[in-house]
């Protein structure tokens, strides 16, 4: 293909335009609202001194200039106050405590879409198996959610909050990650589909003649299109990441996202939000990578392809 590099180029610009599209579409609905924005998150008669009010947010000067003013802010690691959920608290220190929760928990509800992957790679799932797999994912990560929140509450009671009742959220939540919504059963069906069609290729086929193994083969060249299934299949956990830290009620990004929506507390939406836009841009940046380093080993030794091709057609016929 000429023009190989358009397809990651285009994913690595969307990953750096991510981080800064998600505040400023967040900033055109705060302007967006009827009425004006720091009168609307604190009513005159609720709060004296609107005006101070929004001068203290950054609100008194119209939309760019509190896009702008974030973004510079975001860059130097500054992400304002919350002005409603825990008013005058750092958002930083919200992240501080809530990004590594959630990264936990989204790395551990991707071992079994992992695991998945793998068993689907492999083709060693009985056809007969893999379609319980299937009924299991119908569930949806709210109603397993909410059961795995009452086995948590039933087995640990009053100290389902204390850190082996985090531990224990945390494992409940990575469970309804990865298997609800289809995403265990998904991954091993469409890896599986996707191995079991290059098996057929002639290539995989001579170099199983040779005594080679086939998934050896097929990785390089599965591993643009294995890597694409695997960010969208994250990017499924991620968005649930929401719905299990609520359920749940566990102290993440999700759960500061939700809570600053509630209270329509912007300056926490808006960082939540960008820090699951920035999660979302380094899987586009990370496969924009996979891509271009695969592109560049085949086209770096296209004389030895070419050699290891003409030497398995031969060994194919001699075996013939």
């Amino acid at each position: 293909m000429k023009y190989w590099w358009t397809r990651p180029l285009v994913r690595l610009l969307a990953a750096l335009a991510l981080p800064l599209a998600v505040p400023g579409i967040i900033t055109s609905m705060i302007w967006a609202l009827p009425g004006d924005p720091a009168e609307i998150i604190c009513p005159p008669e609720l709060c004296a001194g609107t005006s101070a009010l929004a001068a203290r947010w950054n609100l008194d000067g119209g939309p760019w200039k509190f896009y702008s003013g974030w973004v510079e802010s975001a860059v130097h690691g500054e992400f304002g106050n919350s002005w409603r959920y825990l008013t005058g608290l750092p958002v930083g220190d919200l992240l501080v405590g809530a990004v590594p929760t959630t990264a936990i928990l989204l790395a551990a509800g991707m071992v079994p879409v992992v695991v998945a992957a793998i068993a689907g790679a492999s083709g060693r799932v009985p056809n007969k198996v893999a379609p319980l797999f299937g009924v299991f994912g119908l569930v949806p990560a709210v109603v397993l959610a909410l059961l795995m929140a009452a086995v948590v509450e039933l087995r640990l009671g009053a100290e389902s909050f204390d850190a082996e009742g985090e531990r224990l959220r945390i494992l409940a939540g990575a469970l309804v990650l990865g298997f609800a919504d289809g995403a265990f059963s998904d991954t091993l069906a469409g890896v599986g589909a996707l191995f079991a069609g290059e098996r057929k290729q002639r290539y995989v086929q001579i170099a199983q003649l040779r005594g080679e193994r086939p998934l050896a083969n097929m990785l390089p060249n599965l591993t643009p299109t294995l890597v694409g299934q695997m960010r969208a299949r994250t990017l499924q956990l991620l968005s649930g990441t929401v719905v299990v830290e609520v359920v749940l009620r566990i102290d993440g990004v999700g759960d500061l996202l939700w809570n600053g929506t509630l209270l329509q507390d912007f300056g926490v939406v808006i960082a939540a939000a960008t820090t699951y836009a920035m999660f979302s841009a380094v899987l586009l940046a990370f496969q924009a990578f996979i891509e271009v380093a695969v592109a560049l080993w085949v086209r770096r030794a296209p004389g030895l392809v070419g050699r290891s091709s003409r030497a398995l057609t031969a060994e194919a016929g001699s075996a013939a």
